[in-house]
């Protein structure tokens, strides 16, 4: 059974948004580069990644290859929105006040996470194999030269920022007990003397335990000195 204050959900809602904190954190900054770092590659392919070569046709600059060049393009996008949606998942994740659902939350930044770093290395080898197969004669004049090694260059950088970006969530799953991990702000630590509440009763006084035990109900206490009783006299005739 979880605890209460697991994953920060026992402070949830008592955080205020602070846009600079919020900035200046290092995961914000790594979504962010993660998602220029998309933008770069896509918008690369699209612009300049396809050639005309006396015919209607456009190729793709990376040896020819099609593949290649939708590939670029999916993960691309595919990463450019995830990483706006995890933006906007660490903006309301404080406010978040279910357990399970904070758990969720990182679990699927954790997943996601990894498989983009996944696919990044696999575009990376694909399009820097193809685009060293590729002849210059295929490009005349050098056409998307400059798209196509910047394209290969930010899928390298897109491994290195998601592959933080996923073990700082596997830290996060590991430790979710410590709160300092999942929000931009310090916490209030729980007294760990903190003592319950007493129980009020009927007349306005109040029961304080000292034991950690207590008397089973319907039970009596007895005086002690009732227990202690004369020996009855014989009588005198």
């Amino acid at each position: 059974m979880e605890t209460a204050g697991g994953y920060g959900a026992g402070k949830a809602g008592n955080v205020n948004f602070d846009p600079v904190a919020f900035f200046t954190h290092p995961r914000t900054v790594l979504r962010l580069m993660s998602w220029v770092f998309s933008m770069v590659v896509f918008s690369c392919i699209i612009n300049e990644g396809y050639i005309n070569i006396g015919s209607e046709r456009l190729l793709c600059v990376f040896n020819n290859n099609a593949d290649a060049c939708y590939y670029g393009i999916t993960v691309g996008v595919a990463c450019f929105l995830g990483s706006i949606c995890f933006l906007i998942m660490d903006i309301y994740f404080p406010s978040i006040s279910s357990v399970r659902d904070r758990r969720r939350a990182v679990l699927l930044d954790l997943v996601f996470s990894g498989l983009a770093c996944f696919l990044w290395f696999v575009g990376f080898c694909f399009l820097a194999n193809q685009w060293q197969a590729t002849s210059p004669d295929e490009l005349p004049l050098a056409q998307g030269s400059d798209a196509a090694r910047a394209t290969i260059a930010f899928c390298f950088f897109s491994i290195l920022t998601w592959a933080v970006l996923t073990l700082s969530a596997l830290r996060r799953f590991l430790n979710g007990s410590n709160k300092n991990l999942f929000t931009w702000q310090q916490l209030e630590p729980v007294s760990g003397h903190a003592r319950a509440t007493p129980y009020p009763i009927a007349n306005g006084a109040t029961i304080v335990t000292t034991s950690p035990y207590q008397a089973p109900p319907f039970t009596e206490t007895l005086d002690p000195q009732k227990l202690t009783q004369q020996r009855p006299m014989a009588p005198a005739f």
